[in-house]
Parts: structure tokens; sequence; C-alpha cells
């Protein structure tokens, strides 16, 4: 496994994670999981921040601080990951939000780049990918593709599960970009989804399917 992922043992997590797989959860409840397990994920893929030093006043007087100097960019891929960015920006309401809209085909399996509104020129130091499962490891790597031709130097992927062929394959394109889970699952099945997994996220995070 790539030094650059990290797969999370914090017992919270781990404790979300449980009741996230579970059939009977409904979809309320999985979208409270899916917010709640991101923004763990989030703190912890988020430790190396770059900080700056400010001043601020407090009721007694000065107070030698810090801040985030880095402009971070949420890059949530339609539509499973906008349970994801909500949470994050819950915790850095300044972070810029762009939206990817890629599917995958099911019967090649492969990504179909649908909607991607980037701006021109990239206008942020930090890019985050947010997508629930990383499965096949295919809409993912479009992702990095299109952040870097887009111009993106810094790329991270925050997911919830992964297959170990997703991480494999998204570790072999992009050795550069850390990829931050909660768990890697056994394998993929024929159909392309990830065992044991939770089935698929967008259908149980909106209740359709």
């Amino acid at each position: 496994m790539s030094e650059k992922v990290y797969v999370s043992k914090h017992p919270l997590v781990l404790h979300k994670l449980a009741l996230l797989r579970s059939k009977i959860t409904e979809p309320k409840k999985f979208r409270e999981l899916v917010r709640e397990m991101a923004q763990l994920l989030f703190y912890e893929a988020s430790q190396d921040l770059e900080l700056a030093p400010l001043t601020v006043q407090t009721p007694l007087g000065d107070c030698p601080s810090l801040e985030i100097s880095e402009r971070i960019g949420l890059m949530p891929i339609l539509r499973a990951g906008l349970g994801m960015a909500e949470a994050v920006l819950d915790i850095v309401p300044t972070a810029h939000v762009w939206h990817l809209g890629l599917y995958r085909d099911h019967q090649t399996l492969e990504p179909v780049t649908y909607y991607n509104k980037l701006p021109s020129k990239p206008d942020i130091d930090l890019s985050i990918i947010l997508d629930p499962m990383l499965a096949t490891g295919g809409s993912a790597i479009a992702a990095v593709d299109i952040l870097k031709r887009w111009g993106a130097n810094r790329i991270k992927f925050l997911g919830l599960i992964a297959a170990p062929e997703g991480v494999r394959v998204l570790s072999n394109v992009h050795p550069d970009v850390p990829i931050h889970l909660a768990a890697i699952d056994y394998y993929l099945n024929e159909q392309g989804y990830i065992v044991p997994g939770l089935g698929d996220a967008g259908d149980r995070q909106f209740g359709t399917g």
C-alpha cells in the first residue's frame, strides 16, 4: 500500500462506519453519518495546512495566534459527494466549492464527465476531491486529471470506503495524491460494487434506487 494512503483508526470513525454500512440505516440517518464522518476525516486530512501568525484581541488584551493561510477548494463528485462538501464547509466556511459531474457507465465501468464549471485559472492552494466511494478508481483519476489540467498543484482525495483495486490504480496513476479513507474493503464484484461496502452511496443518501 502506498505511503500516501491513510486509513483512519479513530474510534468515532469506526463506530459511525458500522452504522453507515447497515442496510437498515434510513436515508436521513445515512446523510447525517456521511456528514459526521466527512468532518472527522477532513480533520485528519488537514493536519498539514499551512498557518500564518496574527494577533487577536481578547477581553483582557492582545494574544499571538495563528490562522489558516491556504486557500482551500472542495470538488465534490456529483451527486454522492454533496453531503461531504456541506460537512467540510461547516468547518471551513471560506472554502471554494466547484462541482464535478462524473458518472460510471454501468457497462464499461468507465467514468463519463457531464459537468465541469471550474474557473479559467485556479485561485486555490489545496484541492480536495470528495467522493464517498473509491471503487474502480476511474472517477477519481478523471477528477485528478481535470484538476491537473486546470493547473492545481496540490490535490487530496477524501472518501469513506474504498476497494483495494481503486486505491491501487489511483495510487499508480497519481502517486502524488494523498488518499484519506475510513476503510479499505475486500474487493469489487462483477458489477463494480465494493464488497462488503454499503451499496450505492448516492441512492442511500437521497432515497433513490
